[in-house]
């Protein structure tokens, strides 16, 4: 019932939403002489709000049209290499760029979409040919698809590094971590022609032992079948896959937004006021991030399950009894696969030493394939947005890929 209340919700607000946004142009028309005053910018700004607070389930457009090519423009087009009912392949093909090594960007699954990685991916494509694991939001793929499971996801990993060919590289940010390595030891033990060159982790809770976190505690408070009986869900009929169980994302975006509610109301309270006094560039820049932030994904039941009780309670991986399909899955199969961990020194999602066990379980590495990077004063977004992940730690992923060629 969960989902359905969530959905009369949000239904009933849908007419006072669309006449607020129906209502601010002819608020702030010159024309009608009313924009100068205060009342009515106030009351235009709260619309505006109210528009902003909404919650999305589509995925926001990449806004990636071009990139700069060794000081030149060069511009950048969308194209879908293979799609699945679940995700999409997705290439930044850059025009006239000459022969770079071929990434692919392995982005979460956890309630948001992969554009949540479009600082990640801009600054990547600088100097690579970047590819994307799209993910398409559960509340749309029917029942008919089957299931998608932490076995799934893993999979799609290996099928999409096939897609691209021998000599590809793998960059995976925060919680698809445990299934980039995954996906990695099985093609290394297989001999998979496709198998990564190198393999870059990021905040990623390979090991949730090492100094667990509150989101850590928390989902070692209760039992996995609390999770099951309380946080799934069943999509409505109306929507393509209705009928499928799910984590719904205004769920995890709740979760996300509870744990730092001040931060997030003070951010609307100014984006309210920037409105007021026309300061407009301010405004924008909110907007822009809340925009992504509301547009929410919701994960398949089986996937988000899976990944409580195996990553975050049961530590599958780290003590050797993570399979993939029945197979076990033996990180010390990778022999050849250049590995670089990432971490922020204040990441308060995943501590420092969890995404360093890594590199203990890829025992068969020489040291010269082994690189582990601590970035300073950075929470966990920092490590792969912003200004310290394009002046600190990109440089340092771009020279294990490029060395790895």
């Amino acid at each position: 019932m969960m989902y359905q209340a969530y959905q009369a919700q949000s239904d009933l607000m849908w007419p006072l939403r669309t006449l607020a946004k129906m209502s601010v142009p002819l608020l702030r028309d010159p024309g009608f002489g009313l924009s100068a005053q205060t009342s009515v910018r106030r009351i235009a700004a709260a619309c505006r709000v109210l528009e902003l607070a909404e919650v999305t389930h589509k995925r926001p457009p990449w806004r990636i049209d071009g990139v700069l090519v060794k000081g030149a423009s060069v511009p950048v087009t969308e194209e879908v290499v293979c799609t699945t009912p679940f995700a999409t392949l997705l290439r930044f093909r850059k025009a006239g760029a000459p022969p770079q090594p071929k990434v692919l960007v392995v982005a979460p699954m956890s309630g948001h979409f992969a554009t949540l990685l479009r600082d990640t991916v801009r600054t990547v494509l600088q100097d690579h040919d970047v590819y994307v694991t799209d993910w398409h939001n559960v509340r749309d793929v029917p029942l008919a698809a089957g299931r998608f499971g932490l076995d799934e996801y893993t999979e799609h990993v290996i099928d999409f590094l096939a897609a691209m060919g021998p000599n590809a590289n793998v960059v995976a940010v925060c919680q698809p971590c445990v299934a980039a390595l995954a996906a990695v030891a099985l093609m290394s033990e297989d001999g998979h022609p496709a198998t990564p060159a190198s393999l870059t982790l990021m905040a990623g809770p390979i090991d949730c032992r090492i100094s667990p976190t509150a989101v850590n505690k928390l989902a070692n408070e209760k039992p996995i079948e609390w999770f099951e009986q309380n946080l799934i869900s069943t999509v409505p009929w109306r929507h393509g896959g209705g009928g499928r169980r799910v984590y719904p994302g205004f769920v995890q975006l709740s979760a996300f937004i509870g744990m730092n509610k001040e931060r997030h109301v003070n951010a609307f309270k100014d984006y309210y006021r920037h409105l007021v006094d026309d300061e407009f560039d301010k405004a924008e820049v909110t907007r822009t991030f809340y925009e992504e932030y509301m547009a929410v994904a919701d994960l398949a039941a089986d996937f988000y399950l899976e990944t409580v009780s195996l990553v975050f309670q049961q530590h599958a991986l780290p003590r050797g009894e993570l399979r993939f399909r029945g197979r076990r899955v033996d990180p010390a199969a990778i022999r050849r696969t250049a590995l670089l961990t990432v971490e922020g020194e204040r990441d308060d999602i995943c501590a420092v030493g969890q995404t360093l066990a890594a590199q203990d379980l890829a025992s068969s590495l020489r040291p010269y394939l082994r690189t582990h990077y601590v970035q300073p004063n950075v929470g966990h977004y920092g490590v792969f947005s912003g200004k310290r992940w394009q002046n600190h730690i990109y440089p340092l992923v771009r020279d294990v890929i490029h060395v790895s060629q």
